[in-house]
C-alpha cells in the first residue's frame, strides 16, 4: 500500500510530465503562429517553452531518484540538465536581442497580435494552477527542489503577462514598438532564469 508521502510524488512527477507536455504543445504553436504573424515576442515565447521542457525533464527525473530512494545523491545528470536550461536561456536572451536589433533597424513589426493574446491567456490560466499545484505539494513534502520549480512556474507566468500586455497594446493602438518591448521583457527573464540555473547547479554540485 502506497503511503501519502509516495502518493504526493505521484502526484508532483504527474504535474512535472503536464509541464513538459503544455510546454511542447505550447512551443509548437507560438513559434508557428509569431512566424507568421513576425510576432518576435511570441516567437521568443515559443522558444522559451521549448527550453522550460529541458527544466521539466530534470525535475521528471530527479522526482524519480528521490521516489525511488529517498536517500539518494544528486545525479549528475541533474546537474549537467540544469547547466544546459541555463545556457540555452542565455542564448535565447542573445537571440532575441539580435532579433530587436533587426526588427528596429528593418522597421518591422508584426501584421498581428491576436494570437499572443489568446495564447498568453491560455498560458496564464494553466501556469496559475501549476503554480499553486507544486507549491502546494513541495511544501507538504517539504521538497526545496519542487518549490523552486514551483517558482520557475510563476515566472512563466510574468512572461506570460509580458506576452499579454505588449499583444493588447499593439492590437488595440498598434503602438510600433509594443513587440520589441515585449521582447526586452522576455529577455530579461530569460537572462535572469538562466543565471538561475547555474546558481542552483552549483548549489546542487555542493551536495553530491
Amino acid at each position: 500500500m502506497e503511503t501519502k508521502e509516495q502518493k504526493l510524488y505521484k502526484q508532483a512527477y504527474r504535474l512535472s510530465l503536464f509541464t513538459i507536455f503544455f510546454n511542447i504543445a505550447e512551443g509548437v504553436v507560438s513559434m508557428i503562429m509569431g512566424y507568421q504573424d513576425e510576432t518576435l515576442t511570441l516567437f521568443g515565447f515559443g522558444i522559451d517553452s521549448f527550453i522550460e521542457v529541458l527544466s521539466g525533464l530534470g525535475i521528471s527525473l530527479m522526482i524519480i531518484r528521490i521516489r525511488n530512494n529517498p536517500d539518494s545523491s544528486v545525479s549528475k545528470f541533474e546537474i549537467k540538465a540544469l547547466k544546459i536550461t541555463g545556457t540555452a536561456f542565455y542564448l535565447l536572451s542573445s537571440g532575441l536581442l539580435l532579433g530587436i536589433i533587426m526588427n528596429l533597424i528593418n522597421h518591422d513589426k508584426p501584421e498581428t497580435t491576436f494570437w499572443g493574446i489568446i495564447i498568453s491567456v491560455i498560458s496564464i490560466s494553466v501556469m496559475t494552477w501549476l503554480y499553486t499545484a507544486k507549491k502546494h505539494l513541495g511544501q507538504q513534502l517539504n521538497s526545496q527542489a519542487i518549490l523552486s520549480d514551483a517558482e520557475c512556474t510563476k515566472i512563466c507566468i510574468y512572461m506570460s503577462v509580458v506576452l499579454l500586455v505588449s499583444s493588447l497594446i499593439y492590437q488595440f493602438t498598434g503602438f510600433a514598438y509594443a513587440d520589441v518591448l515585449g521582447t526586452a521583457g522576455l529577455i530579461w527573464f530569460s537572462f535572469s532564469e538562466g543565471k538561475e540555473a547555474f546558481e542552483n547547479a552549483e548549489k546542487t554540485g555542493s551536495k553530491m
